[in-house]
C-alpha cells in the first residue's frame, strides 16, 4: 500500500495538495447604478475547473436596465496554483466590449478579442482573468501561500496587482456571521480595489466582495446562500 501512494505522489504532483471546493452562491449586490444578484458556481472537468459568475438587476433596478453581467473562466490548478485556459466575458448592464481569451501556455501566449479587436500577448510566468484571480487567492490561501503580486489580464495588456491582506474582520451577511480574512488587489495604475472577505471554514470563499474607486465604495456582494455539491 505504502508502494502505491508513493507511486501516486510521483505520478501526480497535486496529490494531496489543498482542493477547492466546488460550490454554487449566491450573493446580494449592490453597485452604483443598481442593486442585483450574483450567482456564482464552481464545477469540477476532468483537467480543472470551470467558475460561472453572473450578475442580474433585481426589484426596481430591473426598469433601468434588463441587462446581465456574465463571466465564465474555465483553468487548471496544481501545486504552483491555477492557470486560466479560457475566459469570457458579456457586460450588458455597462455596456463593456464582449471578451473571449485563450491561454496557451505551450506557448505562452493569450490570444483572442476584445470587442472587435483581436488580442495576442506574450505571458511571462503565470497570468490571471478578472475571476481566475479569486480562486488562485483562494487557493493560495488554502496553502498558506499567498503572494504580493501577481498579473492580471486587463482589456488589452497585462498589469501587475499588488496584492496584501488587510487583517480579519466580524462580518454579518444573510448567510450567516463569519470571522473573514480581507485579501485586497489593486492593479498598477488602477484607481480602483478589489477586497475579498474570505472565510476558512468555507474553503475561503469570499462572504463579502467590495470594490472601490477613489475610495467610494461602488460594488458590494455579500453572501446569500453557499452549498459544496458533488464533484464530478
Amino acid at each position: 500500500m505504502l508502494s502505491i501512494t508513493v507511486a501516486l505522489v510521483i505520478a501526480d504532483p497535486s496529490y494531496g495538495a489543498p482542493e477547492l471546493t466546488p460550490h454554487t452562491a449566491e450573493y446580494e449586490v449592490s453597485m452604483s447604478v443598481m442593486s442585483g444578484v450574483l450567482s456564482t458556481e464552481l464545477r469540477k472537468i476532468p483537467n480543472g475547473y470551470v467558475a460561472h459568475h453572473i450578475v442580474k438587476p433585481s426589484g426596481l433596478s430591473r426598469m433601468i436596465t434588463g441587462g446581465t453581467i456574465d463571466v465564465t473562466s474555465e483553468f487548471q490548478k496544481g501545486t504552483d496554483g491555477v492557470k486560466p485556459i479560457r475566459f469570457q466575458a458579456t457586460d450588458t448592464i455597462r455596456g463593456a466590449p464582449d471578451v473571449d481569451l485563450t491561454f496557451d501556455w505551450s506557448t505562452n501566449l493569450v490570444k483572442g478579442t476584445v470587442g472587435e479587436e483581436s488580442v495576442e500577448l506574450q505571458l511571462d510566468g503565470i497570468a490571471h482573468d478578472s475571476v481566475s484571480i479569486q480562486y488562485e487567492l483562494m487557493h493560495d490561501l488554502l496553502t498558506g501561500d499567498t503572494n504580493g503580486q501577481y498579473t492580471l489580464f486587463d482589456l488589452d495588456q497585462l498589469k501587475i496587482a499588488n496584492v496584501l491582506s488587510t487583517g480579519e474582520k466580524l462580518l454579518k451577511a444573510r448567510a450567516g456571521t463569519f470571522t473573514a480574512v480581507g485579501i485586497r488587489h489593486q492593479k498598477e495604475g488602477s484607481l480602483r480595489t478589489t477586497t475579498l472577505w474570505c472565510v476558512e471554514e468555507l474553503g475561503y470563499l469570499p462572504v463579502v466582495i467590495e470594490q472601490h474607486r477613489k475610495g467610494k465604495l461602488t460594488f458590494r456582494a455579500s453572501l446569500v446562500k453557499y452549498t459544496p455539491t458533488q464533484k464530478e
